[in-house]
């Protein structure tokens, strides 16, 4: 296959997913981050590998801003405290460096969001549960993969298995919940 097939095809198959999406859950979890901003309330996020940056990369938007001046929104990306991950890893395992967070910081009406493509991942599952223990609200963020994310409050979930694929559509899902937020 030469480059220029392989690119045509991967923005085709990449443009009929995108078209295929739906807003409804979105709207959904929109509205739920407006409730916990309106209350006073923070987003928590977590996710491994390219989530993990999807993470950094949402909080960023909501801290900073996305296309309009505003009021800072509270979030936090578990994902970048590179001290507390190696420490919390080293002491109590991989698997709870992001619930051992949620202890620290998460506060009831926060918002816990859980980025992961496959649904299983150990450290972000032990992240839900910790969360919900302590009354935040979990919304999952997940590919085709992921079936029913009974660990989760709210889901989204991709219409693809392709974790390329997933990921970009993340990405357009945060930044509709951004515009929506703003």
């Amino acid at each position: 296959m030469s480059a220029k097939t392989a690119v045509t095809d991967y923005l085709s198959k990449a443009s009929s997913l995108i078209t295929g999406m739906s807003s409804t859950v979105v709207v959904d979890i929109t509205e739920e981050f407006l409730r916990c901003f309106e209350s006073g309330g923070k987003v928590l996020l977590c996710g491994n590998g390219g989530s993990a940056t999807d993470a950094s990369h949402f909080a960023g938007e909501l801290v900073g801003r996305f296309r309009r001046e505003r009021p800072a929104m509270a979030a936090v990306a578990l994902t970048t405290d590179t001290a507390a991950i190696t420490a919390i890893a080293n002491d109590y395992g991989y698997e709870n460096i992001f619930s051992r967070q949620i202890e620290a910081i998460g506060r009831k009406g926060d918002i816990l969001v859980a980025i992961s493509t496959s649904g299983t991942s150990s450290n972000v599952l032990n992240a839900a549960k910790t969360a919900r223990e302590s009354g935040l609200t979990v919304v999952a963020f997940t590919s085709e993969f992921c079936g029913n994310a009974d660990w989760a409050d709210l889901h989204w979930r991709s219409n693809t298995t392709i974790t390329s694929h997933t990921q970009e559509q993340m990405l357009m899902v945060f930044h509709a919940i951004c515009s929506g937020l703003e």
